[in-house]
């Protein structure tokens, strides 16, 4: 039989940095409340959150800065996203001037939708909070508030990112957005800097409210959204056809005009068992862009009807293809002759037919996320 390969799962229990304290990620359900943002004027509610290097984060923690502030950002927004650096710089710049800059992950997991995930390479726990930071070297506390919800209730962010700046007695001075311009290397958080001086100058802010533009805050009560969505995508078709050398050559010939994810796979095959429900979760990430996901069973011919049930098992509402001949060798050279012929195999091949991304063995998913959104046809912003 062709060969596989396998990897350990995730978990989402971390361990402080520092050694000071573990957390546990629970996001739990929340009763639905009327979220009021906070007004100019308003004091500083107090929280207690974890950061994503470990530590956990407190209002008083900040006493020190003459301005605090805080922007409710997230990993999968397109307009958070390409914030980032802009709020990075805001935090060099001030780190001498005693102004504190700290960033707090709203969204609740439960609330967030895979088809929502189409710009980024990950969702909002607090393990991707992690991953987040430290790929992106963040220069300041990111901390989690996804669990319940209960300090970003009290503060009342709109959108993703939204910024909160409070003066020396923690009053709220300025509320809104960093700047006007969305896409990265356009400006560079003029009215969030213009805030800040004003405080630091003892002046009052001139625009101390504005609006901000991103991602709604994914509140845990909006679960029947997801609920629906799920809901339709299983009841979606699962259907399975016969493919010859020739329409095999033509899969990856990709004429779609979109990038092709092509897994090769068997029900035999324990790592593709493990793996094709992650496959299924990328292509509904971002079969919303240029972009589309086809498995191809390396099974015999005669269990093409485990191969149905299993794909309906699956959810893998995609177009799914068996090999009709049953010689794998015939296979492997139609798919590709450097291919060694271990399963699973996993090609990403851009329209035209040039092969991005090719892994046999398991994948590795945020890799493979990484290179499909980074990829020019999709990418990370609007």
């Amino acid at each position: 039989m062709i060969g596989a390969g396998c990897a350990p799962p995730s978990t989402e229990v971390v361990d402080s940095d520092d050694g000071l304290e573990s957390f546990r990620a629970e996001p739990q359900p929340v009763a639905e409340v009327e979220v009021q943002t906070l007004e100019i004027g308003a004091s500083a509610p107090n929280f207690r959150l974890p950061g994503a290097d470990g530590r956990f984060y407190e209002l008083a923690d900040f006493d020190d800065s003459e301005v605090l502030t805080i922007i409710f950002t997230c990993n999968h927004c397109p307009t958070a996203q390409a914030y980032e650096e802009r709020i990075k710089a805001v935090a060099e710049d001030y780190k001498d001037r005693s102004v504190a800059v700290v960033a707090i992950s709203p969204n609740s997991p439960l609330g967030l939708l895979l088809e929502e995930l189409g710009y980024s390479d990950m969702g909002d726990t607090y393990e991707d909070n992690r991953i987040r930071a430290k790929d992106h070297a963040f220069n300041f506390p990111y901390l989690y508030d996804g669990d319940d919800q209960q300090v970003s209730i009290r503060y009342g962010p709109v959108a993703t990112p939204h910024a909160f700046v409070f003066d020396a007695e923690r009053s709220l001075c300025y509320l809104g957005r960093l700047d006007g311009s969305e896409k990265p290397g356009t400006a560079n958080a003029e009215d969030l800097r213009q805030a800040i001086d004003a405080i630091l100058s003892g002046s009052q802010v001139e625009n101390p409210v504005t609006k901000s533009f991103g991602c709604s805050t994914k509140w845990a009560w909006k679960l029947e959204w997801k609920e629906k969505v799920d809901q339709e995508w299983r009841e979606l078709p699962v259907t399975l056809e016969d493919i010859d050398e020739s329409g095999i050559k033509n899969l990856i010939r990709n004429d779609s005009g979109k990038l092709r994810l092509i897994n090769v796979w068997a029900t035999w095959c324990g790592p593709c068992v493990i793996e094709f429900p992650e496959l299924v979760d990328i292509n509904r990430m971002y079969k919303g862009r240029d972009f589309e996901f086809v498995s191809l069973s390396a099974d015999l011919p005669e269990n093409r009807e485990d191969v149905l049930r299993f794909l309906t098992a699956k959810e893998s509402a995609v177009a799914n293809y068996i090999f009709d001949k049953g010689d794998p060798y015939a296979l492997i050279e139609a798919i590709d002759p450097n291919w060694d012929g271990a399963l699973p195999y996993t090609l990403l091949v851009e329209p035209g037919g040039k092969t991005v991304y090719a892994r046999q063995g398991m994948i590795d998913p945020l890799e493979l996320k990484r290179i499909i959104v980074d990829h020019p046809m999709i990418g990370r912003y609007y």
